[in-house]
């Protein structure tokens, strides 16, 4: 997986005329060990990288379609690889802490979305791409 997903980035990154430097290749890199979305002082502590470093790469790589941010209630964006070049899954977001974690639904639920999503576009003519669902609550460690 890991070539892989270093050649898809690449070539997104190419598709925009960007390069794949080392720092960039690293973030992937911390970002695939985070597990979970990510927030940029957290990227900063664990790669001792300067934040604005951070940014400016993670711009480039959301840019690209290598990487999404996630939103929380307070609008503090936690970072994390794109579902397509992982796996698809939703997000359980903590309001108290801010804590993001990747969480997989049943293969039923997701079934039942899609169907739902065919109907919305039936009804209304918008054409979905993707869709994420976040639910907003209190972690254990916040409960």
């Amino acid at each position: 997986m890991n070539a892989e997903l270093h050649a898809g980035v690449e070539l997104r990154l190419r598709a925009i005329g960007q390069r794949y430097t080392p720092k960039r290749r690293a973030l992937v890199e911390a970002l695939v060990k985070a597990r979970n979305p990510v927030a940029v002082p957290d990227l900063a502590r664990r790669r001792s990288l300067p934040q604005s470093s951070l940014y400016r790469n993670l711009a480039v790589l959301e840019q690209a379609g290598a990487v999404h941010r996630v939103m929380t209630h307070e609008e503090f964006g936690r970072y994390e690889l794109a579902e397509d070049l992982t796996q698809h899954h939703h997000h359980l977001v903590c309001r108290s802490c801010g804590q993001v974690e990747d969480v997989t639904v049943a293969p039923s639920l997701e079934r039942q979305v899609q169907r739902s999503l065919v109907d919305v576009e039936d009804r209304t003519g918008f054409s979905a791409v993707s869709h994420r669902l976040d639910l907003f609550g209190t972690c254990r460690n916040c409960s």
